[in-house]
Parts: C-alpha cells; structure tokens; sequence
C-alpha cells in the first residue's frame, strides 16, 4: 500500500481500536465520501462557497482521520479557497480530489478485503 495515498500506521491504529468494525469503518468511509464528492460538484456548479467550504471542511477531517494524507491536503486547498470565495479554481481542484478519492478507492477496497468480507 502506498502511504502517499493512505497512511498504513493510521489504518493499523484503526484497526485495532475498531476492532471487528474495521470492515464497517471502512465501508462508511467510502459510502460518505462518495456523496461528499458529489456535493462538492453540486456546490460548484452553483457557485455556493459556504456549501463548498462546509463540505470540503468536512470531507478534510473524516481523510485525516481515515489516513488519506493527499486528500485531506486537496480539501484544505478547496476549502481555503471557498473561505476567501475564491471559486474559479474549484472546479479543476475537485477533480483532482475525485482522482485521489478513485486511488484511495480503491487501496480501500482492497484493504476491506483483506480485513473482512462480510458486513
């Protein structure tokens, strides 16, 4: 697993504080992350900065916490970009964060696998 894209010390935390709810942990993670991309493009196209920077504010913390160390740095950007309303970059900044969240994705996906099938 690349720690560029998640952090393994991060996800060895989880896994023992988690326990036999790893797998479940890792399944929201991804289930919230897909609909906070989706608002994040939602928001754009209307040109909401509150909405932005309260979505990509929100989708920062849960990539920290999750260990995705490039996406938590691509919302922050998105973010501080939405709190000085500065949104003709946005655009292009969520698809790079779409990319990441495609990597990490999929590491995730696999890391489920590894950890549990069932749920």
């Amino acid at each position: 697993m690349s720690d560029a894209h998640l952090d393994s010390a991060v996800l060895a935390t989880l896994r023992v504080v988690m326990e036999d709810e790893y797998p479940v942990l890792l399944d929201t993670f991804l289930k919230d992350s897909e609909e906070r991309v989706r608002l994040l493009h939602q928001a754009c196209a209307v040109s909401d900065a509150y909405l932005l920077r309260q979505t990509a504010h929100s989708f920062k913390g849960s990539c920290s916490n999750m260990g995705a160390p490039l996406l938590t740095e691509l919302c922050r950007e998105l973010e501080d970009s939405a709190r000085r309303e500065q949104l003709d970059g946005a655009n292009e900044l969520i698809g790079q964060i779409e990319r990441e969240f495609a990597i990490v994705r999929i590491l995730m996906r696999a890391e489920r696998q590894r950890f549990g099938a069932s749920g």
